[in-house]
């Protein structure tokens, strides 16, 4: 769920000596430095933006890489709330052209990804309670920032002309934030279905549903690693009698609040769960890295009033703590490729001083 890149340099390399190993060219974006700030220049280069206006968040890739499917509330593209859509990143220029919607169009969607063959999606939507968008949570008289867990929420599969081809969930209450093993054998998601936002996982047909987490506050936003074996997601864990009556409160109304979220990992089977993060505030969005062995994430703990958010990266021992993005807004959602060569995420940057999160990709030239 959301809620909420350039200097010309072309370096050409002499031949090398035959006892040294030739390096290649560092060949940079004509507009790296107007989206990239100096310090990110350091993990990414020619970067691309995708999308130019409304919120765009959640890309995620298609296993050959040459997809994105992501969410979008664009009015531009005859949206009242999120709906899904996906894109030929390389080919496809949304500045001018509307992408496929793969959603119905009907209710609030979250949360899509590719199944293996890149023919088919998962995803979760609100539309068989009601065809309408669910209304929006108003500004609370306490203060509090709080997201929605629509109890209208299931999972379903489409197919990349929009066709329902099945629904995976079924239980009363939210069932939503599905994500796809890079096995391709196993979904992992987030339900309300036992009182609690906990994870479960599943095949990719709906069967074999397994709990993963089981003890209070919300479990949501995980991810697979790189060879399935793990999985690294976002969590709330309140303590004291007031924090826990907060949150049970909350829930009862529908909604939960995302200020205070450490990123925790676990075997994919749910044992030998580790709190990866106790940096405070909210640090959420992770994502494994490309060798499996470090996380990278959004994160406004260092901020004095919880902005801005940028990307961040750990190892998965807690140590090695390093700053990625440097912008003054929002950047989140970071995504890395099947082949590790790319990231994708969602920013605030270049949007013309609106509240637009649109979508980059750059090039990862990071460790």
């Amino acid at each position: 769920m959301k809620k909420l890149l350039y200097s010309l340099a072309l370096l050409t390399v002499a031949c090398a000596p035959k006892t040294e190993t030739a390096t290649e060219p560092d060949v940079r974006s004509a507009t790296d430095s107007l989206l990239l700030h100096p310090e990110e220049m350091k993990y990414l280069k020619n970067i691309k933006q995708l999308t130019f206006g409304g919120n765009n968040a959640e890309a995620y890739w298609s296993f050959n890489d040459s997809l994105l499917v992501f969410q979008s509330d664009f009015a531009g593209w005859d949206n009242s709330c999120d709906q899904m859509f996906y894109l030929n990143w390389r080919e496809d220029d949304l500045s001018t052209n509307k992408p496929k919607r793969l959603s119905t169009g009907l209710g609030r969607t979250t949360c899509s990804y590719f199944l293996p063959g890149d023919q088919t999606i998962v995803y979760a939507s609100t539309h068989l309670v009601d065809p309408a968008c669910p209304p929006v949570p108003e500004r609370r008289s306490d203060g509090k920032y709080v997201w929605p867990i629509y109890d209208s929420f299931d999972i379903f599969t489409a197919d990349l002309n929009g066709t329902i081809l099945s629904q995976l969930t079924k239980e009363p209450g939210y069932d939503a934030e599905a994500t796809v093993s890079p096995k391709g054998d196993r979904i992992v998601f987030t339900s309300m279905r036992t009182g609690d936002l906990e994870l479960f996982t599943m095949n990719i047909d709906g069967t074999d549903v397994k709990q993963i987490t089981s003890d209070l506050g919300y479990d949501g936003g995980a991810f697979f690693s790189p060879d399935g074996s793990k999985l690294v997601w976002r969590a709330s864990r309140p303590q004291t009698e007031e924090e826990i009556k907060e949150y049970k409160d909350l829930l009862k109304e529908g909604l939960v609040k995302p200020t205070e979220m450490e990123l925790y990992v676990a075997n994919a089977d749910g044992t030998d769960i580790r709190k990866i993060t106790s940096l405070g505030k909210a640090n959420w969005a992770p994502f494994f890295h490309p060798s499996g062995n470090k996380l990278i994430f959004a994160s406004n703990h260092q901020t004095e009033r919880g902005f801005p958010f940028n990307l961040f990266m750990i190892n998965l021992d807690g140590t090695g703590l390093t700053r990625i993005t440097h912008d003054g807004t929002f950047d989140a959602f970071p995504v890395f490729s099947n082949d590790g060569k790319y990231l994708v995420f969602a920013s605030n940057r270049n949007n013309g001083g609106t509240r637009d999160t649109n979508l980059f990709v750059a090039e990862w030239i990071g460790d």
